[in-house]
């Protein structure tokens, strides 16, 4: 049986981001992946939004991360050449009660540390984006949005680079997990084989099956509160030119399972719209949702938008550990040394921001598994 130092379960962003932190070139890691290809779950079905950290609870890890990693994500994507923009985003209420949630988004903010949010009228809306209605909005010029693919193959490039070899091992499922005297005998099944290897290491990355592997490993799911609940989104593109080119966002508090149904510009200049939020039971990625409820909610900010204009175009599905009628659940990323696992790593319920936190959830998980590796 072969011995390694670490194996990472799944080649999303946020397993490829780690895999690039504690891969050496004297260490021996495995990156497996279920598909034939990285990043072909929630990583690649998303706004690939650069976020700021401003809608999360002050203190919990999404929003530390998030502000942690938005300045580092740029620097990764200017030194790497990974395609991105910094256009900016506004959030735009309409009426008394959504000017009242932006002033609270405003203090949200700032106490999660993004300090170059601007609170503005509806005069310097119609500056910026003339097309915008809005009574207010808060201005956030450090969200951008980024190739998502591009950051991924930057992270298994320094993966690659840093071990000497290629820790990638796709078509390759996780089918148990056992603990043994120097780690954990991972089994697996690949290219239609069984295949076994032994690691000191495990970080469970698994993105919507993460609560399956850490189940595998003997974890109570449902006592630790690790159940997963697949939560679907649904995009709509839009016909024409756009008639913004910053990303626009309702008020959160629409939706609260999301940040609302925003516009979506890409690096290409197409525009789309999504996503929503709707609890789901299996895997599926077409578009179910019918158009009236985007465009009812797109028109209260971008009036001039035809439901004509709009298309179906693609779906993403989230990692949510809150269920229906729960209120919202914060990152996991627990050691589970404490549960008598000792050298085992979970990543539960990495939904939005994941994709942005990405490099300040690597050094975090790197920081916990240094001793391990050393």
């Amino acid at each position: 049986m072969d011995k390694v130092d670490a194996v990472v379960v799944g080649a999303g962003a946020v397993g490829l981001a780690i895999a690039s932190e504690i891969a050496g070139k004297d260490r021996d890691i495995f990156i497996l992946e279920r598909e034939s290809a990285i990043g072909q779950g929630a990583s690649s079905r998303n706004s690939e939004v650069i976020h700021a950290g401003i809608y999360y609870a002050t203190g919990t890890l999404k929003a530390k991360l998030c502000v942690e990693a938005n300045p580092m994500l740029y620097k990764i994507c200017v030194e790497n050449k990974v395609p991105h923009k910094k256009l900016g985003k506004i959030i735009v209420g309409n009426g008394e009660d959504e000017v009242k949630q932006l002033e609270g988004l405003m203090r949200q903010g700032e106490a999660n540390g993004v300090h170059d949010l601007e609170l503005i009228d509806s005069d310097k809306i119609h500056r910026l984006e003339p097309r915008v209605r809005g009574d207010a909005a808060v201005l956030s010029p450090s969200t951008g949005i980024m190739d998502a693919h591009g950051l991924m193959d930057h992270y298994l490039r320094k993966a690659r680079r840093q071990s000497g070899s290629d820790p990638l091992v796709l078509e390759t499922e996780v089918t148990g997990i056992t603990k043994s005297k120097d780690g954990y005998v991972v089994d697996t099944v690949s290219g239609g084989e069984p295949f076994s290897l032994e690691a000191r290491v495990v970080v469970n990355a698994a993105g919507l099956f993460c609560d399956r592997v850490a189940q595998m490993v003997g974890i109570d799911i449902d006592e630790a509160h690790y159940r997963l609940h697949w939560c679907k989104g649904d995009y709509f593109s839009l016909g024409g030119k756009p008639p913004a080119t910053m990303l626009v966002y309702p008020p959160p508090l629409r939706d609260t399972l999301g940040l609302g149904i925003h516009s979506v510009p890409d690096l290409t200049g197409r525009l789309k719209f999504g996503p929503n939020a709707y609890y789901v039971d299996k895997l599926d990625y077409h578009v179910e949702s019918p158009v009236e409820p985007f465009w009812s909610d797109i028109v209260t900010y971008l009036p001039e938008i035809r439901k004509e204009d709009l298309h179906p175009d693609m779906a993403g599905i989230r990692a949510k550990l809150q269920g229906p009628g729960e209120k919202a659940r914060d990152f996991v990323i627990a050691h589970e040394e404490r549960r008598g696992y000792p050298g085992f790593i979970d990543l539960i319920g990495i939904e939005s921001p994941g994709l942005t936190s990405s490099p300040a959830i690597a050094k975090m998980v790197a920081g916990m598994i240094e001793d391990y590796l050393d």
